[in-house]
């Protein structure tokens, strides 16, 4: 089952209180599931890894066997496609939880949005900071 991921992450003041969004759709281009998770205080690239990881966990629990992950973090895309380096040691680790996460998959994709491409993503993360 091939499953779309939009993801985004947000930290307000950066480092600051911090939460993941994470829309998954189907073939239909029907939303499947859509939540957001507050992280306590973080940065705002922390936040972009930890809604592609928790997307790509919550996609193989759905079923998904080829997935396409939309992000709006340029830093996230290029480094999981390999085109730039992961210099920090945090982003590291996170970096290969992810990696990780995508060998889960016979097919993925990994692609850049822009904000305006990742609405419903950007939507779950401010639902979880403005009722904080």
């Amino acid at each position: 089952m091939k499953l779309t991921i939009y993801t985004d992450g947000g930290s307000r003041n950066n480092p600051g209180p911090a939460a993941t969004g994470v829309v998954i759709k189907n073939e239909q281009h029907e939303t499947i599931a859509n939540y957001g998770e507050y992280l306590g205080e973080q940065t705002n690239n922390y936040a972009e890894y930890a809604a592609a990881i928790s997307g790509l966990k919550k996609a193989k629990e759905l079923g998904g066997t080829e997935i396409e992950l939309i992000v709006d973090s340029k830093l996230v895309c290029e480094q999981l496609n390999g085109n730039w380096k992961v210099k920090e040691p945090t982003l590291q680790k996170l970096f290969v939880e992810a990696w990780n996460a995508l060998q889960e998959f016979k097919k993925t994709k990994i692609l850049h949005t822009l904000r305006e491409g990742n609405k419903e993503a950007d939507a779950e993360v401010n639902k979880v900071l403005d009722n904080r």
